[in-house]
């Protein structure tokens, strides 16, 4: 079976965004709600989805009197205040590895919310890139389990051992390997050091993710012991 598709994560993987939403999320509950996250809040945001971001944040400030949705629009719309002063860091190879694998399947897995992850897209100039885009709102349970790939291969009508996710964070490691696709992960959005031994195959940037990597990973797949 060769690869048919890719399913790539946004924040850590395409763009360096993940400090610039945290300091978003600081500014909307510092203004609206009185309350002031610390530096392991911060930590928290990082590589999780909204769905486990709020349960935190509401666990630990009782305080808080917005729901999940409205702590997403305050979120965001402070973000627009942060990327008009500090901008969107794309990280290296991005978009040419977008480019690169336009004749597979496409889609984008990512614990953004909808709004943040279209902020995010039209900053890159590369939504209609992708076929299927799966956001926090769209999955029940967010990463490590494995729903959002699960759903994405189910979108496009491709097994998820047809798919290769691009991920950076131990979560999306895990939850790629859990749906069953083959999973690379990518060095230079992890800041952060979070454990990556979990992918199939290590990269230092997405220049590295080339068609000979993909097609070398599928002669790999079929060795025993995969």
């Amino acid at each position: 079976m060769t690869f048919r598709a890719i399913l790539f994560d946004l924040d850590g993987t395409l763009v360096d965004s993940e400090r610039e939403s945290a300091e978003a999320m600081a500014r909307a509950l510092d203004r609206a709600q009185d309350i002031r996250i610390d530096d392991s809040d911060r930590e928290f945001m990082i590589g999780r989805s909204w769905v486990a971001i709020y349960e935190r944040v509401r666990a630990r400030y009782p305080a808080l009197a917005w729901t999940r949705d409205e702590l997403i629009a305050a979120t965001a719309a402070a973000r627009e205040e942060v990327f008009a002063e500090q901008g969107i860091t794309t990280l290296p190879g991005a978009l040419a590895a977008i480019d690169r694998f336009a004749h597979l399947r496409r889609a984008l897995v990512t614990g953004s919310s909808r709004v943040e992850a279209n902020q995010c897209l039209a900053a890159l100039g590369c939504a209609e890139a992708f076929e299927v885009i799966l956001t926090a709102e769209d999955v029940a349970t967010s990463k490590p389990a494995p729903d959002g790939y699960l759903d994405a291969a189910q979108q496009l009508g491709i097994a998820p051992a047809a798919c290769v996710v691009i991920e950076d964070s131990e979560a999306g490691i895990a939850a790629g390997r859990a749906a069953g696709a083959c999973v690379v992960a990518v060095r230079a959005g992890n800041f952060h050091g979070q454990d990556q031994s979990g992918a199939h195959h290590l990269l230092d940037t997405l220049d590295e993710l080339t068609l000979a990597l993909l097609d070398s990973l599928c002669q790999e797949r079929a060795r025993p012991g995969w």
